[in-house]
């Protein structure tokens, strides 16, 4: 039963007891008004018309009285006439009373005996009257006095049907006093009865609600408290219950969401272990960046032998320069002049060579700061900040590479026409050295050899430049991913303590809080470890190794850049 049928009960209940009650005391006060209302209407003017009757056979028997002791016949036949007109008074109010006012069978049996007194003693009045008429007032008196018991009867007949009257209305008064008191004590019963069964099952119903709102906030302050091992049992149907299955559907809802996040704390987890094994794949590839430099280092030993041997063919060329100079006095002159217009070309290729290596410094930076703006926008995403500041620094390297192409092209045209005048001298200065050929071409045999070392050297330059780039690209792959991981794993770490925080403070049993199955969880993705390669043994030690320079990238540059921005 619910509450509100519990209350439409209770409000039922007053009402049905009020109605009853209001019932019972319209019954009781139409009884007596009933009572009442018989009396004020019959019996009242019952009396009323039997004490008529008595005043106006008391006026019959007085002016019979009279008629005897009066002489004057004027005045008997007035007396005469007021006897008549008593006697028709009060045996009209007879008949009337015969019509409207008989109560019962006694009531008209008394009736009867008033009417026989009446015709008994109207008899007596007439023959006293007549007696008087006849002047025999002696004789009247004495008929009159003989017959004294008639006159008594009908005054005791009169009287006693009054008294019944009377007593009628004594007894109607007697009742009506009886049903009062009995209305009172009645009504006052059902109010006590109603005012007991309202405030039981008000009390019951309070009780009842009570303690189910009580046992509905306890519900609800364990569970704010986060303890969430209450076995709710839900035993009714109506708003309480209600409430209460809506409590127990939202234990058992937050049961669910916090053991589904305790279960996302293990996945984030066993994210973690990935985090560290990436880690570990970072760590490996640091090894194979120190192979990388393991095998530079060789190359640049390498490098130094071949360089070594070249400056020993130099030693040897310098040695028949110096045998040939005399062949090359004559040419002398015309060769200073080529000398001054090629120090001049000299000068112009030191500053183009200068220019060259600012535009290359400038194209490196500006490559570096490409990948920086490329890694800004990744990290950043929509709010690419960085992005807008390494775009700044972009163009200003470019508009310096456009200045600097302008000093080259003015540079080239100068060194243009410095050569044309070197060639001229050259021309002059032709039949001079042919005299000095013979002495150039065992120069040419040195400068051979010079020039299979010079090619040697350029071959390890260029294994040099393909282990910098190389291990450049790894540093940078190696930085991106430390970065990468360093807050990945922080913010990994906050949000696993907040979540820690969070799950710590609600209460599960064994069965809610138990770990999932491992058909449920997640097994850790492990990345492929790179198998660190063997360094490579030096070619010929040396004593000291030369530092390295930066060189600008010669095969595979773009295509790293290209492998860079897409990851």
């Amino acid at each position: 039963m619910t509450i509100a049928q519990r209350m439409y009960i209770l409000i039922f209940s007053a009402f049905a007891g009020l109605v009853g009650l209001a019932l019972l005391a319209a019954f009781q006060m139409q009884r007596v008004f009933t009572a009442a209302d018989y009396v004020s209407v019959n019996v009242v003017p019952s009396i009323l018309s039997l004490n008529k009757v008595i005043t106006d056979f008391g006026n019959m028997r007085a002016a019979t009285w009279q008629v005897v002791s009066v002489r004057d016949p004027d005045a008997r036949e007035a007396l005469k006439k007021e006897r008549e007109a008593s006697y028709r008074k009060a045996m009209d109010e007879l008949h009337r009373y015969e019509k409207q006012y008989v109560t019962d069978d006694k009531d008209r049996q008394q009736l009867q005996a008033d009417l026989r007194a009446v015709d008994a003693y109207k008899a007596l009045s007439d023959k006293i009257l007549g007696l008087a008429l006849q002047a025999k007032e002696d004789e009247a008196a004495a008929e009159l006095l003989a017959n004294r018991q008639v006159v008594v009867d009908l005054v005791a007949a009169l009287q006693s049907h009054n008294q019944y009257n009377v007593d009628i209305a004594s007894r109607s008064a007697d009742e009506a006093t009886s049903l009062l008191a009995r209305a009172r004590w009645e009504a006052m019963s059902i109010a006590l009865l109603v005012i007991l069964v309202v405030a039981a099952q008000g009390l019951l119903t309070t009780r009842r609600l009570v303690k189910s709102l009580r046992e509905a906030g306890t519900i609800a302050e364990t569970v704010a408290a986060g303890d969430l091992r209450m076995h709710i049992e839900v035993t009714s149907r109506d708003e309480i219950g209600k409430l209460l299955q809506a409590l127990k559907n939202m234990n058992d809802g937050l049961v669910r969401i916090v053991g589904q996040v305790r279960q996302g704390t293990e996945t984030i987890t066993s994210a973690t272990a990935e985090i560290a094994e990436g880690n570990m794949d970072l760590s490996t590839r640091t090894e194979s960046q120190a192979s990388s430099l393991e095998e530079t280092a060789a190359s640049m030993e390498e490098l130094y032998s071949t360089v070594k041997h070249s400056n020993d063919n130099a030693r040897q060329a310098n040695q028949l320069a110096q045998s040939a100079s005399a062949l090359a006095i004559k040419g002398g002159e015309v060769v200073s002049q080529v000398v001054e217009t090629m120090s001049g070309i000299n000068a112009s290729s030191r500053e183009i060579a200068s220019i060259i290596g600012t535009i290359d410094s400038i194209a490196f930076q500006t490559n570096i700061l490409a990948l920086n703006a490329a890694v800004e926008a990744a990290r950043a995403g929509e709010q690419g900040r960085g992005f807008a500041v390494v775009a700044t620094e972009v163009r200003n390297l470019a508009h310096r590479s456009a200045t600097a192409a302008k000093e080259i092209k003015l540079l080239i045209d100068d060194s243009v026409s410095k050569v044309a005048a070197g060639s001229r001298l050259v021309g002059e200065a032709g039949a001079t050295m042919s005299e000095v050929v013979v002495g150039i071409n065992r120069v040419h045999d040195i400068v051979a050899e010079i020039s299979s070392a010079s090619n040697e050297q350029l071959a390890g330059i260029g294994q040099v430049n393909e282990a910098v780039v190389a291990m450049d690209s790894a540093t940078q792959q190696n930085a991106a991913l430390v970065e990468e991981a360093a807050a990945a794993a922080k913010a990994l770490q906050d949000q696993t303590v907040k979540l820690n925080e969070v799950v710590n403070v609600f209460k599960l049993d064994a069965a809610s809080s138990s770990s999932p199955s491992s058909s449920q969880s997640l097994p850790p993705v492990r990345p492929a470890k790179a198998a660190p390669r063997a360094p490579q043994a030096p070619a010929a030690p040396a004593a000291r190794r030369p530092a390295l320079a930066l060189v600008p990238p010669v095969r595979g540059g773009a295509k790293e850049v290209e492998e860079w921005v897409t990851f």
